[in-house]
């Protein structure tokens, strides 16, 4: 094995095997569920596990469940070779990389659906995305049995919707957010960023601007509709081409919050979405009304 490579299991019975002989020794195993094509704010989550536990697996899976016919499941960045690179490189332990095969047997029929949550915001022009995601990661916490699990606040949707499914099924780990990774701009990182044409690479971090805007006029006092309706056109006047939702919401329940009940001392999250041209951005922001 290479210096910069890592161990890579395949079966569901290879990681069970490895995973349980470290439980044996008493170690902590950190979990972190990825598709692969892995950047700073992936390997970020990585790092986030290291501190909390004595083992980190890191999943390699690009789950066709979660994308939709025309989506970019074809052309989606795969690199597996690069990617356990950087694994090893900020230490984690194991890869694991099933087949389609290992993750969806022949004839499969079982999906993990966490209504309500996962029909809210992006779940609306995605509707079947959200099913998709529960499905695989119920089927890696199978597989990997980990004692914590890690996952970015970037895809705040995703995380709360996790840890209502993790309630709800009785799996016995803890989910923990981790910060979202930014560039210098503000631009959250994503794998999808690499779609950007450099024009709009340039322009993108407008959408972390708004919101960021948006929370301070919010945590001021300012009405909630005025903010959300400046944010709104700033990102349009970035050259945004499709603003899906600009929202503020409940963290818990991500239903829209109005202004009667965001009073002193409330809290809430700000979750914008749009388009550049074919590439869809995500970001989100929490804000804590002081006045």
């Amino acid at each position: 094995m290479k210096p910069t490579d890592i161990p890579r299991l395949r079966t569901r019975s290879e990681i069970r095997e490895t995973v349980r002989a470290w439980k044996r020794e008493g170690l902590r195993i950190g979990f972190v569920p990825t598709m692969g094509a892995l950047h700073s704010g992936h390997l970020s989550l990585v790092t986030e596990a290291l501190e909390r536990s004595d083992r980190v697996v890191a999943s390699i899976f690009v789950n066709p469940e979660q994308f939709a016919k025309g989506e970019d499941l074809d052309v989606y960045p795969r690199d597996e070779d690069a990617d356990c690179a950087k694994l090893a490189e900020v230490g984690c332990h194991l890869a694991y990389c099933p087949t389609h095969e290992e993750m969806y047997p022949p004839g499969s029929l079982t999906n993990v659906a966490v209504k309500k949550l996962s029909d809210l915001l992006d779940g609306g022009p995605r509707p079947h995305f959200f099913y998709g995601v529960t499905t695989v990661v119920a089927r890696l916490f199978i597989h990997v049995e980990p004692d914590i699990a890690v996952f970015g606040e970037k895809d705040f949707q995703q995380l709360q919707i996790i840890r209502r499914m993790v309630t709800d099924l009785g799996f016995d780990l803890e989910v923990i957010g981790a910060p979202t990774v930014r560039d210098a701009d503000g631009l959250a990182q994503s794998s999808r960023n690499l779609y950007l044409k450099a024009d709009e690479r340039r322009r993108a971090g407008g959408l972390h601007a708004a919101l960021h805007r948006a929370k301070c006029r919010i945590e001021a006092g300012t009405p909630i509709d005025v903010c959300l309706e400046e944010a709104h056109n700033y990102i349009a006047v970035c050259g945004f081409t499709q603003i899906d939702y600009m929202k503020a919401v409940n963290p818990i329940t991500l239903l829209d919050l109005n202004e009667q009940e965001v009073v002193e001392g409330s809290e809430g999250r700000l979750l914008g979405a749009g388009w550049f041209g074919t590439t869809r951005l995500i970001d989100n922001i929490g804000f804590h009304r002081k006045n």
